[in-house]
C-alpha cells in the first residue's frame, strides 16, 4: 500500500516547553521532528497540532512553533487526542484517511491516539524517529504496541520521499536539501 499525498494529513502531539527538556535525546528528535515538518509544509500537507494542559507544560516549543507559523493549537486534557471534538471535526473535513504521526509521550499520548485514530477508520503513520517519551524503554514498548494495534512505522526520511513519488521535482530539490 502506497501512502499518497492527497490522501495525508499529520499529527504533532504535545512539542511542549516543560516536557520536551525531559524527553529521551530531545535534540535530535528536534532535529528530525523540525525536518518532517518543514517537508510536509513544502508537500502542502495539513498538519494538526496538539498542546496538552498548556497552562502547566507551556506552549509547541519554539523551534517547531516557527515552522508551524499560524496553524492553531488545539488544547486537550486527554491523552488520546482523538477524545477532543475539534481534532476529529477537522480530520474529517479535511478528508485524509492517511495520519501522519510525531509527537511525544510515546507511550501515553501518542499510543492512545494512534490507537484511537485506527479505530476510526484512520491508517496511523507512525514516524519512529519523530517520537520519544523520557525513557527509552518506554518508547521502544509503545512503537511494538503500535505495530501490534495495525499502525505503519516508518522514518521521516522515508514517508517524506514517499510522499513526493518523483524526482527531478522543485519539492525534491527542496527536501533532499532539509535531509542532508
Amino acid at each position: 500500500m502506497r501512502i499518497l499525498k492527497d490522501r495525508t494529513a499529520a499529527l504533532a502531539i504535545d512539542f511542549q516547553e516543560r516536557l520536551f527538556p525531559h524527553i529521551y535525546e530531545h535534540e535530535q528528535l528536534l532535529k528530525n521532528v523540525r525536518i518532517l515538518l518543514e517537508g510536509l509544509k513544502i508537500l502542502n500537507i495539513p498538519v494538526f497540532v496538539t498542546e496538552q494542559y498548556p497552562q502547566g507544560l507551556g506552549s509547541t516549543i519554539e523551534p517547531l512553533s516557527d515552522v508551524l507559523g499560524g496553524i492553531k493549537r488545539i488544547e486537550k486534557m486527554s491523552f488520546s487526542c482523538c477524545d477532543e471534538p475539534k481534532l476529529m471535526e477537522g480530520m474529517a473535513v479535511s478528508g485524509r484517511e492517511n495520519i501522519i504521526v510525531a509527537g511525544i509521550e510515546c507511550h501515553i499520548c501518542v499510543l492512545q491516539t494512534v490507537i484511537d485514530l485506527k479505530r476510526h477508520g484512520y491508517l496511523p503513520i507512525v514516524v519512529e524517529d519523530c517520537v520519544s517519551s523520557r525513557k527509552e524503554n518506554d518508547k521502544q514498548i509503545a512503537i511494538a504496541r503500535m505495530r501490534l494495534e495495525g499502525a505503519v512505522v516508518t522514518t521521516y526520511e522515508s514517508i517524506l520521499f514517499e510522499l513526493l513519488r518523483f524526482a527531478g521535482t522543485e519539492q525534491f530539490k527542496r527536501i533532499s536539501a532539509l535531509i542532508k
